[in-house]
């Protein structure tokens, strides 16, 4: 079992999805009355996820959305925003909207 005793210690780790997919590495931890609020993840280049966030260079995850800390962080696949394209709402006409 792996105890971290400094949050220090978790800076540069690398961040998965609970899928397994590769996402980025930890770049900061924000705290609110000393309490983790969220993390601030860089997207790693060779995660592919830079397309998927349109450019950003990372994200902010709230906490809730960590579901393990050790050697690797692992994050909920809920907390990798995904852009919908402008087809898979569907050719809709304006009288069907109405």
């Amino acid at each position: 079992m792996l105890k971290i005793k400094r949050l220090s210690d978790v800076v540069g780790r690398r961040v998965y999805t609970d899928l397994g997919d590769l996402f980025g590495l930890v770049e900061e931890i924000n705290l609110i009355d000393n309490k983790i609020d969220g993390w601030r993840i860089v997207v790693s280049r060779e995660s592919g996820m830079i397309e998927v966030l349109g450019g950003a260079r990372g994200i902010i995850v709230p906490h809730q959305f960590i579901k393990a800390i050790g050697d690797i962080i692992i994050i909920n696949k809920n907390a990798v925003p995904i852009q919908q394209e402008e087809g898979e709402l569907g050719d809709l006409d304006s009288e069907e909207i109405m």
